[in-house]
């Protein structure tokens, strides 16, 4: 009970209300940030960022383990609180910024000497999609990215080739990362308690991707293809050439059968039908 302990005395001390604009839900389990800290594997090489401390109770403890914490807040309140809770310390930078208007890679590169880059945070949940492809599409230097996010989404993050939640956004990160479903987070560990679960996830990135001929073409495919997930693929791809039966005759070209559905679709079937559009294109 030490962290709920914690954040209520700071609420209190700072006179301060969860922002429900900025989707704020205050982590109160000890359990549940000892679990974050153990599956980020933070040690003091690392240099962390952390989007969205709040009150810096995860902040607090990757301070222990980091070379440095780049904690980025948007709220002027939860600014305050972490510039005085951690005055003392040498090994944090508190921005206050949006964090997907920063410019992440100079922020990097300000730092000197041999490090490795993390990010670790409980993400605020109503911009989750667009800080975690912001994140991969950068291509920045970040080795692993442990965040807390809805339940739902994690499932569509992490989702296996077939499953309901298997998307478009599963297949793009797939491009950028691997993805881990690692554990549950029930709503009664945050105050206030939110409609939904959450749970922790870890992308760890790609060193080497996989190799396709034009990207734009390859992100459009998935677009295209999931749109109309109900349908197969022949008919979900028909507006990517320039007839339907162009399409069947690629599908039997590649050996893809034209009655699977998009959820059917392997990140390298997606490669070789962008692949083949590409070549259509320059002849």
């Amino acid at each position: 009970m030490i962290l709920r302990d914690e954040t209520i005395f700071l609420i209190e001390k700072y006179k301060l209300k969860a922002n429900k604009k900025l989707g704020q839900n205050f982590l109160i389990s000890d359990e549940v940030l000892e679990k974050i800290i153990d599956v980020s594997d933070v040690s003091e090489n690392d240099i962390v960022i952390e989007i969205g401390p709040g009150l810096g109770s995860l902040t607090a403890k990757l301070l222990e383990r980091a070379k440095k914490v780049i904690a980025i807040e948007l709220d002027d309140n939860m600014i305050n609180v972490l510039n005085e809770r951690f005055s003392l310390y040498k090994n944090i930078d508190i921005i206050k910024a949006d964090v997907l208007k920063i410019n992440l890679q100079e922020l990097i590169e300000k730092e000197e000497g041999n490090f490795n880059v993390k990010v670790v945070a409980n993400l605020p949940y109503y911009i989750t999609t667009p800080i975690i492809m912001k994140l991969l599409e950068e291509e920045l230097p970040i080795d692993t990215i442990t965040v807390m996010v809805q339940k739902e989404v994690g499932e569509r993050f992490c989702a296996n080739l077939g499953n309901k939640s298997y998307g478009a956004i599963t297949v793009s990160i797939k491009y950028y990362a691997e993805a881990e479903y690692l554990f549950d987070v029930h709503k009664d560990c945050f105050i206030p308690v939110p409609e939904v679960d959450s749970c922790v996830i870890k992308l760890k990135t790609r060193a080497h991707k996989i190799n396709v001929k034009d990207k734009k073409i390859f992100f459009n495919t998935i677009k295209s293809a999931f749109l109309q997930r109900r349908k197969n693929i022949s008919n979900s791809l028909s507006n990517l050439m320039s007839s339907k039966s162009d399409v069947i005759y690629m599908l039997g070209d590649l050996e893809i059968d034209l009655n699977k559905r998009a959820e059917n679709l392997s990140i390298e079937d997606f490669a070789k039908i962008a692949d083949y559009i590409a070549n259509k294109n320059k002849d």
